[in-house]
């Protein structure tokens, strides 16, 4: 599934098109490496989401083409939630 796709579906990102924008910016990584908006995902990759002043690492735990809200956060799991330093 796409990036931008699963951003949405698991609402990590409220829409799609500013989940492309998110990752235009660089603000997304997929295991290490800056993420496009195309960037295909699957279980186990491992996303670090720059929100704002902090640092969201995810972890994928299941690729659905649509889930229900209640069932959004069953997509993945958050591994660390870290505040971003001035200096970065």
């Amino acid at each position: 599934m796409r990036l931008d796709k699963f951003l949405k579906v698991s609402r990590l990102i409220k829409r799609r098109t500013l989940a492309k924008e998110v990752c235009e910016q660089g603000r997304i990584t997929v295991n290490g490496n800056v993420a496009k908006a195309g960037t295909v995902v699957k279980e186990g990759d491992e996303l670090v989401i720059r929100f704002g002043q902090k640092l969201v690492t995810v972890e994928i735990t299941n690729v659905k083409e649509t889930v229900r809200k209640e069932e959004a956060s069953t997509l993945y799991e958050v591994k660390k939630e870290e505040p971003i330093s001035k200096s970065e």
